[in-house]
C-alpha cells in the first residue's frame, strides 16, 4: 500500500529501484532512500492517500481479473469473426458487469 501512495502523492508511476526504496525492518513498510524532485511526503501526506489508494489497487486487481476473462486478443479475434461483434460486445459487457470497478 506505500508504494501506491508513493505513486499516488507522486502522482507518476516511481522506479522502486532508483527513485525512491523501500524498507521493512519488521515494523512495516517506510521510505529508506527518496531521489525524486519534489519532497519527500511526511506520514499524513501519505495517510490522507488511504482511501484513494485503497480503491486505485482494488480497480487494479478488477483490472487484472476482466483481462483474464477476456481472454488473448487473437481468440477474441476469432471470436468476433465466428460469431459476430454483437456477441463479443454481449460478452464483455458482461464480465464488466460481473467485474464493476469502484
Amino acid at each position: 500500500m506505500l508504494s501506491t501512495k508513493i505513486k499516488l502523492y507522486a502522482n507518476k508511476e516511481i522506479d522502486f529501484l532508483k527513485e525512491v526504496r523501500l524498507q521493512d525492518d519488521g515494523n512495516g513498510a517506510y521510505i529508506k532512500e527518496w531521489n525524486l524532485n519534489i519532497p519527500k511526503p511526511t506520514i499524513e501526506q501519505l495517510n490522507a492517500l488511504e482511501a484513494q489508494a485503497t480503491t486505485y489497487e482494488n480497480n487494479q486487481r478488477i483490472i487484472a481479473t476482466r483481462k483474464s476473462l477476456y481472454g488473448a486478443w487473437d481468440k477474441q479475434l476469432e471470436e468476433i469473426y465466428d460469431n459476430g461483434i454483437d456477441s463479443w460486445k454481449a460478452r464483455i459487457a458482461n464480465i464488466k458487469l460481473n467485474n464493476p470497478k469502484e
